[in-house]
C-alpha cells in the first residue's frame, strides 16, 4: 500500500483541480467517457469524545477519509477508475492511493477481469467505500482482520452465472503487504504474491418487498503466520504499535474463513422512502502461531474470530437509525506467551440525510474490553458529516 505524506498546499491544489472538474463535467455531460470522465469528491469530518481501538479516527476534531475519484469507460472493452484518499493524522497529511484499476467490459459468458489496485470482494462490506457505511467506523472484526477495509495490488477473475438467482463467483491474487505478519527484525523473506481469495455470493428477491444475499469467502495468506524465529517481546511491541493508526491488519493468520448475509425490505421494492437492512458477517482466522512453539507458550485457542450483526431502519427519506453489535476474540502475544482477549462494541446511530449527497450522523458507542491491550470499558460519542460533490454512482446491494 502506497502512503505519501505531502504538504497541505499540494492537497489544496488537488482539491481545487477536482472541484473545477466536478463543476464542468456535471454541467456538460450526463454519461462519463474517456474525454469527459466522472469526477467526484467525498468530504468526511468528525468530532469524537475518545479514541476507538483499531480505528483510524482519534479523539477531538478530525478528518476522516476525504475521497477523490475519477472513472470512465476507456473504450467499448475496458473501464477504469482512480480513487485517492486524503487523511489527516497527528498534524500530517497522508495521501493514499486506494484504487487504480482497469476492468474488462466485453468478456463472454458473464466473465470479467480486473487488474491494478482495488478493493477485494470478500465479505459483504469490504468492496464498498467507507463513506457508504451506515456507521462511523467499520465493525471491529474488519478493523482487526482486514485493516478496516482490504485493498491491494492484484488481479481478479469473476463470473456471473446464467441462473435465475443472482450468483457470482471470483478468484483474486494480491501482493498482500498490509496483511503480512509482524517482522520485528526485518529479515523475513515474504512471498511477493502473498494473498489468494475465493468467494461466492448468491441472492434473489422474496416477493415484491424483499431481497437477500448470502456469501462465503476464503482468504489464503502465505505471509500471515508468525515466523518461528521471532522474538516474543519484540513481536508484542510491534503488534501494539500497529493498533495506533494503520490500514494494516492487526491480527493475521494463514487462513481466513468468512460468511455473510444481508436482507433488505422496502414497501413495493421502493427504497427511496422507507427501508430496512439487516446484515451480519463472521470471520475465523487460523494458523497464526509460529510452528514449533512450546506447549507452555501455545495460545489457549488456535484461532481468532470476530462477527457483527447490524440493523438499519430508514424511517423517512431524510432520517435513518441503526443498531449494531460486534466483537472479536483474539490471541495476543505478550512477552513469551499468548493471552486471550476480547473486545465488544454496541453502537447506536441516528442519521439525517436530506439528499443522496449529504449525511450528518450522531453515534453512541459502548465498548467493553477484556485484556484487550489495556482498553477499558468506555462510552464514545461521535458526530460526523459526509458530503459528496460531483458524479456519484449508486451504492452496491
Amino acid at each position: 500500500m502506497t502512503v505519501v505524506k505531502t504538504p497541505i498546499t499540494v492537497v489544496a491544489m488537488a482539491c481545487a483541480w477536482l472541484s473545477c472538474g466536478v463543476i464542468s463535467c456535471g454541467a456538460i455531460a450526463q454519461e462519463p467517457s474517456l474525454t469527459n470522465p466522472a469526477i467526484s469528491a467525498v468530504l468526511n469530518g468528525y468530532y469524537q469524545t475518545a479514541e476507538r481501538p483499531l480505528a483510524e479516527s482519534g479523539s477531538g476534531f478530525g478528518l476522516g477519509e476525504t475521497e477523490l475519484a475519477m472513472s470512465a469507460n476507456i473504450d467499448d472493452m475496458f473501464y477504469g477508475k482512480l480513487t485517492a484518499v486524503i487523511e489527516l493524522h497527528e498534524g500530517e497529511t497522508e495521501l493514499i492511493l486506494e484504487e487504480a484499476f482497469i476492468q474488462t467490459l466485453a468478456m463472454p459468458a458473464g466473465f470479467a477481469m480486473r487488474a491494478g489496485r482495488f478493493l477485494s470482494d470478500i465479505g459483504y462490506l469490504n468492496n464498498q467505500h467507507l463513506h457508504t457505511d451506515a456507521f462511523t467506523e467499520r465493525p471491529v472484526a474488519y478493523r482487526a482482520f482486514l485493516g478496516g477495509h482490504y485493498f491491494d495490488d492484484g488481479v481478479r477473475l469473476s463470473v456471473v452465472a446464467p441462473t435465475d438467482l443472482y450468483w457470482t463467483m471470483g478468484l483474486e491474487a494480491f501482493r498482500g503487504e498490509s496483511l503480512r505478519a509482524d517482522d520485528d527484525h526485518g529479515e523475513r523473506e515474504f512471498k511477493e504474491v502473498g494473498v489468494y481469495t475465493v468467494y461466492s455470493k448468491i441472492g434473489g428477491d422474496i416477493g415484491d418487498n424483499s431481497a437477500w444475499q448470502a456469501g462465503l469467502s476464503y482468504l489464503r495468506n502465505e505471509n500471515g503466520q508468525l515466523a518461528p524465529h521471532h522474538e516474543a517481546g519484540a513481536l508484542a511491541e510491534v503488534a501494539e504499535d500497529a493498533h495506533d493508526h494503520s490500514h494494516r491488519a492487526s491480527y493475521t493468520g494463514k487462513n481466513t474463513y468468512g460468511a455473510d448475509f444481508v436482507y433488505k425490505w422496502a414497501p413495493n421494492g421502493n427504497y427511496k422512502y422507507q427501508n430496512v437492512t439487516l446484515s451480519g458477517e463472521y470471520f475465523r482466522v487460523t494458523d497464526f502461531a509460529p510452528v514449533g512453539l512450546a506447549a507452555e507458550d501455545a495460545p489457549s485457542k488456535d484461532y481468532h474470530q470476530g462477527w457483527y450483526l447490524s440493523g438499519v431502519y430508514q424511517l423517512t427519506p431524510s432520517w435513518s437509525a441503526g443498531l449494531r453489535y460486534g466483537e472479536v476474540d483474539t490471541q495476543a502475544l505478550h512477552d513469551e506467551h499468548f493471552h486471550g482477549q476480547t473486545l465488544q462494541e454496541s453502537e447506536l446511530t441516528l442519521a439525517w440525510h436530506p439528499s443522496h449527497f449529504s449525511t450528518v450522523r450522531v453515534q453512541y458507542t459502548h465498548q467493553n474490553g477484556v485484556n484487550f491491550d489495556g482498553i477499558e470499558d468506555d462510552n464514545i460519542l461521535t458526530l460526523q458529516y459526509i458530503m459528496s460533490l460531483g458524479a456519484h454512482g449508486a451504492h452496491q446491494f
